[in-house]
Order: C-alpha cells, then sequence, then structure tokens
C-alpha cells in the first residue's frame, strides 16, 4: 500500500511559477513510476508528466512540454513538479500518481495509487 500526499498548490498569476510535492509512505517507493494529472472543472483528467522508477526517463504531456519539470528523489520518497510559464489554461486540480509499473507511463490505468491533489489557479 502506498499513501501520497501533495503540496504546494496555490494562486499564482500568468507567467509565475509553482512547485508541486508529492511525499509517498510505503518502502517499494522506487519501485514505482510516478506521473502527475490534472483535472480542471467539468474536464476529463488528463496527464500532465511521468517519471520512471530511476528518475532517467521523463514523459511530458504536448501542453506542458519545455514548460514543466518531474523530477524524484528516492532517498526522500518524494515526487516533485516544477512548473514555470503558467497559464489560465493549467488552472486544474493535481494529483500526483504511483504506478507499481516501473517505466513511465502516461496511461491512468496504469496507475494503482492516487493522491488527493492540491489545486492551481493561474490568474490572468
Amino acid at each position: 500500500q502506498v499513501q501520497l500526499v501533495e503540496s504546494g498548490g496555490g494562486l499564482v498569476q500568468a507567467g509565475g511559477s509553482l512547485r508541486l510535492s508529492c511525499a509517498a509512505s510505503g518502502r517499494t517507493f522506487s519501485s514505482y513510476a510516478m506521473g502527475w494529472f490534472r483535472q480542471a472543472p467539468g474536464k476529463e483528467r488528463e496527464f500532465v508528466a511521468a517519471i520512471n522508477w530511476s528518475g532517467r526517463v521523463t514523459s511530458y504531456a504536448d501542453s506542458v512540454k519545455g514548460r514543466f519539470t518531474i523530477s524524484r528523489d528516492n532517498a526522500e520518497s518524494t515526487v516533485s513538479l516544477q512548473m514555470n510559464s503558467l497559464n489560465p489554461q493549467d488552472t486544474s486540480v493535481y494529483s500526483c500518481a504511483a504506478s507499481t509499473f516501473a517505466r513511465a507511463t502516461s496511461r491512468q490505468y496504469d496507475y494503482s495509487y492516487w493522491g488527493q491533489g492540491p489545486p492551481v489557479t493561474v490568474s490572468s
């Protein structure tokens, strides 16, 4: 069982930056791929970024590529999402997720554990 607790959401102006963090419990964190997803009001949840077990392989949605960076610290059992050049379209509830697969994956059904998600609001 893995429990995920996110932090770092909030309100930011367009063009600004935020850093989300996700702390995981459990002894096998380093064997899980991790991902970030987001869901805006009235929309389906969508993939944002993923990172493989070692941190060497990452994957991003086209909408955030070049602006967001996912990273992990296996010693601390944390995964982070650095978000730069934010725009109002990035306004969503962001959730981190853990996959029992080791490889980075954008498919939601590959993830078995989910956090509650901090809201991120970007004002224009």
